[in-house]
C-alpha cells in the first residue's frame, strides 16, 4: 500500500507549528517554571522568597518547597492571593492549585 501525501494550499506559518508542539509537550511546563524562578521574588516579595521556592509544575500543580512548618502553615493561608500573582505574571491560568512541602530552599 502506497501511502499518498496532499497538496498543501499554502506554507503553515512556522509560530502556529511551533505554538502547537509546545502545547503538546512538557516544554511549556518547564518554560513556565523557568519563569517562576525568575520572578519569584519579585512576585511573592523577600520575606517569602527567603522560606519558599517553586520546584515543580505539573499538570497545574505547583509544588513549592518551603523552609518550615510555620511557613507552610502561613503559606497555605496565602494559597488564593499567590495563585493569583502567579497566574497573572505567566499570563494564562497555569496554575490550578498549589502544594506546600518542607524542602531545600
Amino acid at each position: 500500500m502506497k501511502l499518498v501525501r496532499k497538496a498543501m494550499d499554502k506554507p503553515a506559518p512556522l509560530g502556529g507549528i511551533l505554538q502547537k508542539a509546545l502545547e503538546a509537550s512538557s516544554i511549556d511546563v518547564d518554560l513556565n517554571l523557568h519563569r517562576l524562578w525568575e520572578r519569584w521574588a519579585d512576585l511573592v516579595g523577600p520575606a517569602i522568597a527567603e522560606n519558599a521556592r517553586p520546584a515543580a509544575i505539573k499538570g497545574g500543580l505547583l509544588l513549592v518547597h518551603v523552609s518550615s512548618a510555620p511557613w507552610m502553615q502561613q503559606l497555605h493561608y496565602l494559597k488564593d492571593e499567590l495563585m493569583e500573582k502567579l497566574n497573572s505574571a505567566l499570563g494564562k491560568e497555569s496554575v490550578k492549585d498549589v502544594r506546600f512541602k518542607i524542602g531545600p530552599v
